[in-house]
């Protein structure tokens, strides 16, 4: 679907790390060079017809994040990304309200980044992090969050997607069932906004956090929403120009309200320009067809990649285009360049899920990752590459 939209296409690689980051396409990067050349300017600074179009095009983003997954506008806080986002809520929502011994329920299949922030915030005041159990296909059903819940929970933090080995979550049972306890749900979006639809009012998240640049848009840009009232009761966790409404030589201050008074400095204008333009493209796509394709190569690479008797597939999923595997006997990042040496772009290693090694029998591991632009044909290009893979030291060393 629209490869002729992706310039990058046109060099003749396979390109199935799309967890990592996904290809531009020519109307995104247009977009950010429009900005650069012909209205270059700071925004809500200046009076010039310069700055009121780049006004305009930046303030326009909230509306269409806001449209694509269900939110109000002013929920929409403008990040660096799904890291800066997570942090907001742990150091800028939660050390305040938060207490020592207070539970947050994460689990072993989560990225560093909604691991990390918690374990420090764990280091400060003394929460408590407990871990969801995953069954033997490495996926995280309601039931198993329910039985770890205890009236200490106070947080669920969450992929709805996992980068590793593709665990789809059902957030709205989740989030109906965080909504009836009293606890805060916050979800990782960074794997699942950019591949099927997302509902942030209908599955009862408190907060989703997202990143530009896993779905078509420019990298140092992301998204935070959270609900209204959460917003206001959030601290910066930066303070400087455009998020202040006075400060005086007294050291009194006052901010402005949320989302504005989250985002200090000046933020990356071409940046969230470009990511405006993505959704836009998205939203013409269709998600529900992105999801469609994506869901007919995962079908056909399951099909195809158990054929071969040396590969180890750790966990199946038809419900997102993530897959973990190995060559039996082989390091992952040497199948990765074996895979590079046929112009076959993968990820290998742990993928920032470290706490994984405790669950899978090993630490790293090949990772292939779909999006909609990716073809049957280029899955069948693997496949021959892998079956061919006895060779693999000649080309790797």
């Amino acid at each position: 679907m629209n490869r002729e939209d992706f310039p990058m296409l046109d060099s003749n690689i396979i390109y199935f790390d799309n967890s990592a980051t996904t290809l531009k396409p020519k109307r995104v990067i247009e977009k950010m060079e429009e900005y650069y050349q012909k209205h270059t300017s700071n925004i809500h600074r200046g009076e010039y017809d310069a700055a009121e179009k780049t006004n305009q095009l930046y303030d326009q983003v909230r509306e269409i994040v806001a449209d694509f997954i269900h939110c109000q506008k002013d929920e929409v806080v403008y990040t660096s990304g799904t890291t800066m986002s997570i942090n907001m809520v742990v150091f800028g929502y939660m050390r305040k309200h938060l207490k020592r011994g207070d539970e947050v329920l994460l689990s072993k299949a989560e990225h560093a980044s909604n691991i990390l922030p918690w374990i420090k915030l764990q280091e400060e005041i003394g929460i408590k992090l407990t871990y969801a159990p995953l069954d033997e296909n490495y996926h995280l059903s309601l039931e198993a969050i329910q039985k770890c819940v205890t009236e200490k929970t106070k947080v669920i933090s969450l992929a709805q997607v996992t980068n590793v080995t593709g665990d789809v979550r059902d957030v709205r049972k989740i989030g109906e069932f965080c909504q009836e306890k009293g606890i805060l749900f916050h979800v990782d979006g960074a794997q699942s906004v950019p591949h099927m639809k997302v509902d942030f009012e209908e599955s009862h998240m408190d907060f989703l956090s997202f990143s530009g640049h896993k779905m078509c848009g420019p990298t140092g840009v992301g998204i935070l929403v959270g609900k209204k009232d959460l917003l206001e009761e959030m601290e910066p966790i930066l303070y400087g120009g455009g998020m202040n409404a006075s400060f005086e030589a007294d050291s009194s201050y006052e901010l402005k309200k949320a989302p504005t008074k989250l985002e200090a400095g000046t933020p990356p204008i071409a940046e969230i320009i470009g990511l405006g333009e993505a959704i836009l493209y998205l939203k013409e796509i269709g998600i529900e067809n992105i999801e469609r394709q994506e869901g007919k190569l995962s079908e056909y690479f399951l099909s195809k990649i158990k054929d071969i008797p040396n590969i180890i597939l750790y966990g199946e999923n038809k419900e997102s285009g993530i897959f973990a595997w190995n060559i039996e006997g082989v390091f992952a990042q040497d199948a990765a360049a074996y895979l590079n040496h046929y112009h076959i772009c993968v990820r290998a290693g742990n993928h920032c899920a470290k706490l994984l090694k405790d669950i899978l029998p090993v630490k790293n591991t090949v990772r292939v990752s779909f999006y909609f632009y990716n073809t049957l044909e280029e899955i069948d290009q693997l496949i021959e590459v892998l079956k061919n893979s006895k060779d693999i030291f000649k080309i790797v060393l």
